[in-house]
Formats: C-alpha cells, structure tokens, sequence
C-alpha cells in the first residue's frame, strides 16, 4: 500500500486494490482535494484514522439536467423534505 507524502501526488491506478483503495495518508488540503477529485480519487476520512483514498474502477455520473425523477421518487422527495 502506497503511503502519502507531504508531495501532492496519487500513484499510477495500477496500484490501486480490487476494493478501490489506491493511497493511505496525506492530508484533506484544498489542493489536494481538488487535484484528487480532478483525477476520480475520494477521500475516506474517520478520526485517528489514517484518511484511506479510494478510486473506483467503476463509476457514475449524475448530470442534473439530464436527470429524469419519476412521478412516485418525486412523491418520496416531496413528502421527505417537508
């Protein structure tokens, strides 16, 4: 398992595991949150922990205005957020 350094950087995806972890370590700075999400790398964070960075071979994308909610999830959404 690779352990990060104070250098922002990810090794190469080949070293990531079957469950999707590819670093332990680091830290959640702004420049590396955004340089992990620009790459598909999310950070698992637990207190006392060290942060577990995952990134998942298989991936989804939501588009907000492509995104059809049907007439009975919309009743769920409605009747959940009153």
């Amino acid at each position: 398992m690779i352990w990060l350094s104070e250098h922002i950087a990810f090794p190469p995806y080949e070293y990531t595991t079957d469950d999707g972890i590819i670093a332990l370590g680091g830290d959640l700075s702004v420049a590396r949150l955004i340089h992990a999400y620009e790459n598909g790398i999310f950070p698992w964070y637990s207190n006392d922990e060290p942060i577990v960075w995952y990134c998942p071979q298989k991936r989804m994308v939501l588009f907000p205005n492509e995104l059809k909610i049907s007439k009975s999830m919309q009743k769920i959404i409605n009747v959940s957020s009153t």
